[in-house]
């Protein structure tokens, strides 16, 4: 039996998580500008369990492979923010399947992605700057 991060156990240090949870809802897609200037497809969906609910972040063709009522297993999923608020997500090393288990009860009175965390728990610290591309460790 795998286990399975709860919902309501997520933060904003949460990494390679396994989540098991039924969609409730799915968006639709935005197109945004990452920070690295690329035009993408975002589409955020309502996950939940029984210990409650998040939004979740689906790029590009992640978003195909949700519906409302599957029940799905995120693996290696990850917490950042967006604007002070959780999101779920799934990086390049994740993945979303559908799951033959399934979730009656779904606790939708505590939505996790509802709270507004502070900016400074949820900024990345800066990089540290070696001195540029030129950088030359010696020895």
């Amino acid at each position: 039996m795998e286990e399975y991060t709860k919902v309501k156990d997520l933060n904003q240090g949460s990494k390679k998580v396994n989540v098991l949870a039924k969609v409730l809802s799915v968006g639709e897609p935005k197109q945004i500008q990452t920070r690295y200037g690329e035009a993408k497809s975002v589409t955020e969906a309502v996950l939940g369990d029984e210990t409650g609910k998040v939004t979740m972040s689906l790029w590009e063709e992640q978003a195909n492979l949700v519906s409302p009522g599957d029940t799905i297993v995120v693996e290696n999923g990850y917490v950042s923010f967006v604007r002070g608020h959780m999101r779920l997500n799934v990086g390049k090393y994740g993945s979303i399947k559908k799951s033959d288990t399934e979730l009656k009860e779904v606790n939708d009175s505590l939505d996790m992605s509802e709270k507004e965390y502070p900016r400074e728990e949820t900024e990345r610290r800066p990089r540290r700057d070696f001195g540029g591309r030129n950088f030359r460790r010696r020895f």
